[in-house]
């Protein structure tokens, strides 16, 4: 059986769905290892690492992804890279159905097996699987570094001959994985944080790792979905969250913002108006810009300044840290597989939750509970 790995070709992807190291488990599983030519290239992982390993290389991309039996990336791959892979073949990557309805239709009508790597549940016996939360914790590293560099100030406090330099006040929207390790960067770079997340739950984590947690009083309501993601706020609700919400960013020099719903767009926190009451020289960066963006003034891939106020909406930053992005997200998908892979063959077994929910197609149908509910 044929397991390829293909080059990443859409833009500014570093990263690559296997390692060497991955690949060598691959091939303990009892699967025939075949990598694109330069597929680990970007992220630090060259051809040869690949060979050493015992993986075969090929030249040609067309031959690599007719050959397979089952694909491994990252993005997943462009309709035109679809139509050339065998009848009932499995693809394995990045596919955010809910967002895709087209391509989710597509692989329907070429009877394509699919497993979304963003589909996985969030249960315990998946979080080896999980990436989502692998590339979310990079994210929010990464975010942190770029608030720190864009902003025109200390974060830690500074005792000098000079005189003395009060720590630069963060604030992080959104308390997932992206979130909990924002504040932790930030933390640790120095700054004095502050972190808002709807889920009243998380406030423990958040005080753990030395934040202060923003509470909103707000009226009964659940806030967590069953995947332990946040929940869309009824429009009083949200009312009230942006009228403390914005106290805290007017005296904030670096804003953070995390907050996704599955499926839907990013949840507007950050205004206009607030952005106006920011100090200048004050940054925000939107994590959330692909999906939107949780701040008004946002533009996906640019930086706008505004009165001062520096909005970067940064796209695809676990890219930016291929090498480390890479060698996660294959343990991920190395954790999925393992589960798929019986004697040498895939066995979608929908009696278990996560092969269940992490199937979008199979067989010209429609399989995944969270992508059927959530379609509707």
């Amino acid at each position: 059986m044929i397991a390829t790995v293909i080059r990443e070709q859409q833009p500014n992807e570093k990263r690559v769905a296997i390692t060497p190291e991955g690949a060598e488990q691959l091939i303990k599983l009892g699967l025939d290892v075949l990598v694109e030519s330069d597929a680990g290239l970007n992220s630090g992982y060259s051809d040869e690492m690949y060979s050493k390993i015992g993986a075969r290389i090929s030249k040609s991309r067309d031959e690599a992804i007719s050959g397979a039996d089952i694909l491994f990336a990252v993005q997943a791959p462009v309709p035109d890279d679809i139509r050339k892979m065998k009848k009932e073949a499995t693809l394995v990557s990045f596919i955010w159905p809910l967002q895709n309805g087209d391509y989710v239709d597509l692989l329907i009508e070429l009877q394509i097996s699919s497993l979304a790597m963003d589909t996985i549940p969030r249960i315990s016996r998946a979080q080896s699987m999980d990436a989502l939360s692998s590339m979310s914790n990079i994210a929010g590293y990464k975010a942190a570094l770029i608030g720190a560099n864009e902003l025109d100030r200390y974060l830690p406090m500074m005792m000098t001959a000079a005189g003395t330099i009060p720590p630069a006040k963060a604030l992080v929207l959104g308390a997932g994985v992206a979130g909990l390790q924002a504040i932790a960067t930030a933390k640790r770079l120095g700054a004095v944080v502050e972190a808002f997340d709807v889920r009243p739950v998380v406030k423990e984590q958040v005080e753990s790792l030395g934040a202060k947690f923003v509470e909103v009083p707000i009226e009964e309501e659940e806030t967590e979905s069953g995947g332990g993601y946040a929940k869309e706020l009824s429009d009083r609700n949200k009312e009230r969250q942006r009228e403390v919400i914005h106290q805290h960013v007017r005296k904030s020099d670096i804003v953070i913002t995390t907050a996704l719903i599955p499926g839907r767009p990013a949840p507007l926190l950050i205004t206009k108006a607030m952005v106006d009451d920011m100090s200048p020289g004050s940054v925000v960066v939107d994590i959330a810009a692909e999906q939107g963006g949780n701040c008004e003034l946002t533009k996906a891939g640019e930086t706008v300044i505004h009165k001062g106020v520096k909005v970067i909406g940064p796209l695809n930053l676990p890219s930016s840290l291929a090498s480390h992005a890479s060698k996660l997200y294959s343990k991920n998908i190395l954790s999925l597989t393992s589960l798929l892979i019986q004697e040498g063959e895939p066995d979608f077994n929908f009696g278990d939750d996560i092969i269940l929910n992490a199937t979008v197609t199979h067989k010209g149908e429609l399989i995944s509970p969270f992508v059927k509910e959530n379609m509707k």
